[in-house]
């Protein structure tokens, strides 16, 4: 009662442009969310929301008419929208992303569904119903911990890709069942972004491998304008090969300043360390480096022969080194 009677009177604020309304933990359930999403069906001058309602029992009925009231707001060109944490499924997702592309003026978008057990389906539909944003810029993206696989990611940066204008995607796909497919699949259709100088992309602790860690790097070669990249790839068992790999694919983006890459705990060698160092010194506009391979099993020869291939980056101004649970920052070199 309390969130509909809330609601009510919110519907009668016809004139708000801004909104943050901060509703977690608040077992809202499926009629709150619904309640809550005609009141905010009748701002329609609303133009910039953030809602968090993560931790709330939402399912999917609760998502599909948040979505489909949130469709009413066509004046809508910013969304924040937390619902991690609920009970919303694959349906929930898939509708959700359905609804929220009939915003046709949204440029900004933050979502996170992460820990709903949306699957490859949802994972498939969200991504497809996303795809028809035309107008989007700005993505973050936050499934992780949603048993999405090898189709899912795969169907997920297909229909991504069709986002022409993102100039900033981040997506988070961390703690899924990602394998070397769905890594090379990813980053395959996420090539075909050729105007995206942004790229976050969070895909640690999965079961990706030397092949999909090569395999993604090599697509990612293929972003011909990208300048920032960061990649977490930590506990994927990528292996020295996977790591060797990785680096000569990046090493051919040309346009690359600023890179961040999580590797820790992934069984590099000595030969590993020194392949990525050498590939990544071919980077030669790369300007900021941060590399983490703390946990591996780089020992005194791979810990030379990465310091060796790194020292002839020689327009790199910042590095932030951690290697073996030792962390050293240099400046100015």
């Amino acid at each position: 009662m309390g969130e509909s009677g809330f609601g009510s009177a919110l519907a009668k604020c016809i004139n708000l442009s801004n909104l943050t309304l901060e509703l977690y933990l608040n077992k809202i359930g499926d009629e709150g969310a619904l309640g809550l999403g005609s009141a905010l069906a009748k701002c329609i001058n609303l133009s910039n929301l953030t809602l968090e309602l993560y931790l709330n029992k939402i399912r999917d009925e609760g998502a599909l008419g948040l979505g489909s009231a949130l469709a009413k707001c066509i004046n809508l060109s910013n969304l924040t929208l937390f619902l991690n944490q609920n009970q919303i499924g694959a349906m929930g997702a898939s509708g959700l992303g359905s609804a929220l592309a009939k915003c046709i003026n949204l440029q900004n978008l933050t979502l996170r569904l992460d820990l709903n057990k949306i699957g490859n389906e949802g994972a498939s539909g969200l991504g497809s119903a996303l795809a028809k944003c035309i107008n989007l810029s700005n993505l973050t993206l936050s499934l992780f911990g949603n048993q999405i696989g090898d189709e899912g990611a795969s169907c997920l940066g297909s229909a991504l890709a069709k986002c022409i204008n993102l100039s900033n995607l981040t997506l988070f796909l961390h703690q899924n069942q990602i394998g070397a497919m769905g890594a090379s699949g990813l980053g395959s259709a996420l090539a075909k972004c050729i105007n995206l100088p942004n790229l976050t992309l969070f895909l640690h602790q999965n079961q990706i491998g030397a092949m999909g860690a090569s395999g993604l790097g090599s697509a990612l070669a293929k972003c011909i304008n990208l300048q920032n990249l960061t990649l977490r790839l930590d506990l994927n068992r990528i292996h020295d090969k996977g790591a060797s790999g990785l680096g000569s694919a990046l090493a051919k983006c040309i346009n690359l300043q600023n890179l961040a890459l999580f590797l820790h705990g992934n069984e590099i060698g000595d030969k590993g360390g020194s392949g990525l160092g050498s590939a990544l010194a071919k980077c030669i506009n790369l300007s900021n480096l941060t590399l983490s391979l703390f946990g591996n099993k780089i020992g005194d020869e791979g810990a030379s022969g990465l310091g060796s291939a790194l020292a002839k980056c020689i327009n790199l101004s910042n590095l932030t080194l951690s290697l073996l649970q030792k962390q050293f920052i240099f400046f100015g070199l």
